[in-house]
């Protein structure tokens, strides 16, 4: 179930094609150093991303960088540095500091400079359908022309005054037009193109980068919400009109943003926190778990204070997997007798936790599963027993380190191991994982089928395939 903005409600989500799910996410305008607003969406579509890939689907994700864009050209004639090298610089900048929060690469990172001949080529398919005009170099799009103009937004067409968000010229037909091609001016950057030398509009590139990286309808469209209108509007618009299929996007899905003392976070007018400022004082887990505890439609709000909860949060998990991760591996250590509410927390936090992803990414809701679990396997292997836990509690334990590790990674969250990594992998110590698979092994010979294929899809979703063979289990690590 998503919330789709295009619908104004909750939706069940089915991809257009089956098992494939084709995701495209507006990037930023690398001009400068990227700051925290701009990781929220790129944490939560990476979280998208990972439990689209853990229900079974083939996923193929675009995000885009503007290298062509108004902000840019005037930081490259500040400076003298090409457009290009300065963007090439920043996306780079962009990229790193994404990998330390754990969000995994794009399959495609365009850029606009990079599509060109498609921008062209799409601005004179719409000429001929009569939906764009060329005026003194310029090439506009008839915005009143496509019938669905305005029902992403939800905005009255009529009531829409000049100078509000939209750009006023005496070379359009309408106010609401909007530029597909601008004529370059001799110090900004320009290409040859039917309408003289120029450069595209910024709404087009996403319409053309969609379509030739992903196709004429996709499943999700994602950004924040102040790019609704008019940037995806438009691009609703651009598209459609000139594929003829509906619909360019199924779900639209948009993230609200980060503020700053209660205003939005923004380069522009300065009052930003750089991300890399927040990596290097904070641990990246505990600034992506501050990014996740959010739902993606609320504001967040950046304080030094919020992200010291998150450190104590992620903390606490960290204690934990160490604690259960110390109770594995030592055959002496003892839990509490009663298995009983460990099985009850386990069982709540595979409902809670998949109830909450399940409608429209609830992380926050998630997050809150994933603590409830924390504290109940706590409450059995830190207590001091004062009697011999039996084995079923031991696989219990193994089951529910099993269920955490899995939320974890859903979520992105990557605890670090008490150990040296072992060849096996990063999630699991050598000793731990055969530990687990000994636990596996016990529950089918007590004909515990239940616990025993928990552990095994556990170990799956980590990427260890267990094989069973007449001389024992074989373990085998598939990246």
């Amino acid at each position: 179930m998503v919330y789709n903005t295009l619908s104004k409600g909750y939706e069940e989500f089915e991809p257009i094609e089956e098992g494939h799910v084709k995701i495209y996410v507006c990037g930023i305008t690398p001009y400068d150093s990227s700051h925290i607003g701009h990781a929220r969406p790129a944490v939560f579509w990476d979280v998208v991303r990972r439990y689209l890939l853990y229900n079974g689907y083939r996923v193929t994700l675009v995000t885009n960088f503007t290298d062509i864009e108004d902000k840019l050209i005037r930081k490259s004639q500040e400076t003298g540095i090409p457009p290009t090298e300065i963007a090439e610089k920043y996306a780079a900048e962009y990229i790193e500091a994404m990998d330390k929060l754990g969000v995994k690469r794009a399959d495609e990172y365009p850029r606009a400079s990079e599509v060109i001949p498609d921008i062209i080529e799409m601005i004179e398919g719409l000429i001929e359908k009569g939906f764009a005009y060329e005026s003194s170099g310029d090439v506009y799009f008839r915005a009143e022309k496509f019938a669905d103009y305005g029902a992403l937004s939800g905005k009255d067409l009529d009531k829409l005054m000049p100078g509000a968000r939209i750009q006023v010229s005496d070379l359009k037909e309408s106010p609401l037009d909007f530029a597909l091609w601008k004529k370059a001016d001799e110090d900004e950057p320009g290409w040859q193109s039917p309408w003289g030398r120029g450069r595209p509009g910024w709404h087009i590139e996403c319409s053309v980068m969609v379509l030739k990286f992903l196709g004429p309808s996709i499943d999700m469209h994602g950004g924040g919400t102040e790019l609704i209108f008019p940037h995806h509007e438009n691009e609703i618009a651009q598209a459609e009109a000139f594929s003829g299929i509906k619909p360019y996007v199924k779900y639209w899905i948009h993230n609200e943003m980060v503020n700053l003392e209660g205003e939005k976070m923004s380069k522009s007018i300065g009052n930003v926190i750089r991300i890399n400022e927040i990596l290097d004082a904070h641990d990246p887990m505990a600034v992506r778990l501050y990014l996740l505890s959010a739902h993606r439609r609320k504001i967040l709000e950046f304080s030094e204070e919020l992200l010291g909860s998150a450190e104590k949060g992620w903390s606490r998990i960290q204690t934990c997997i160490d604690n259960v991760t110390a109770f594995l591996l030592n055959p002496d250590a003892q839990g509490l007798p009663d298995a009983g509410p460990l099985s009850q927390a386990i069982e709540k936090c595979r409902t809670d936790f998949f109830e909450a992803m399940d409608y429209d990414f609830n992380t926050p809701g998630a997050i809150a599963a994933v603590f409830d679990l924390v504290t109940a396997i706590n409450s059995h292997v830190v207590a001091q027993a004062e009697t011999t836990s039996g084995p079923s509690s031991r696989q219990k334990v193994a089951e529910a380190y099993g269920l955490l590790i899995q939320c974890l990674g859903i979520l992105g969250l990557t605890p670090r191991t008490s150990e040296e990594p072992k060849p096996y992998g990063d999630d699991l110590s050598e000793g731990l994982l055969e530990i687990l698979v000994d636990m596996r092994n016990s529950a089918r010979k007590e004909k515990d089928f239940k616990t025993a294929d928990y552990i095994r899809d556990r170990l799956s979703y980590l990427g260890f395939v267990l094989e069973d063979t007449p001389s024992g289990t074989k373990i085998r690590h598939q990246k």
